[in-house]
């Protein structure tokens, strides 16, 4: 059997890159996410976008991250329209919190009847992507996961770095 590779893009959306938790790191990344992308078919890519209700800042993430934002249906919620653009048609999972139990869900489906390979770029790097990397290889161990550093972004540099540190630690391949 031959080996599918798969792209996970992790919440490349507007609020993360230029918008309420944007960073300048957010928004230098997005070419580089966008040529990751098409170097993969639609079908063999899941991107995730983060999901928040209107009273998010009554939640527990909201009391704890005063923030408001990805509030379904607002301009912050939205895909990057670059990143957007170059998904197409891929599958889009709303998830309500870091990691995403039905991302994993499905990818420990495939991993069912195919050898898969899997590749996580996005935002942000010490949150929701660290958090999806040790849920999917908690669901698949066995399956080879990766990170391209240079298509992820923290929330700060120094905080990117510490969670490409712990994925390491983790026996995730970071590039």
């Amino acid at each position: 059997m031959s080996v599918r590779r798969l792209l996970i893009v992790i919440d490349m959306q507007n609020d993360f890159i230029d918008g309420s938790l944007g960073t300048a790191e957010a928004v230098a990344i997005v070419p580089r996410v966008v040529e990751e992308i098409r170097k993969y078919s639609v079908f063999d890519i899941l991107a995730t976008r983060d999901t928040h209700p209107a009273d998010y800042l009554s939640t527990q993430e909201g009391r704890n991250l005063p923030v408001v934002h990805c509030v379904k249906g607002t301009p912050g919620w939205e895909l990057n329209p670059q990143v957007a653009e170059a998904l197409g048609a891929a599958a889009v999972i709303d998830k309500p919190t870091f990691g995403s139990t039905a991302l994993a869900d499905i990818i420990r489906g495939m991993a069912e009847t195919n050898d898969l390979d899997i590749t996580l770029i996005g935002l942000c790097t010490d949150i929701c992507v660290v958090s999806n990397a040790l849920m999917i290889k908690a669901f698949v161990p066995e399956v080879p996961i990766h990170v391209i550093a240079d298509c992820c972004a923290g929330v700060t540099p120094a905080t990117h770095e510490a969670a490409l540190t712990t994925m390491r630690m983790c026996q995730i391949d970071v590039q």
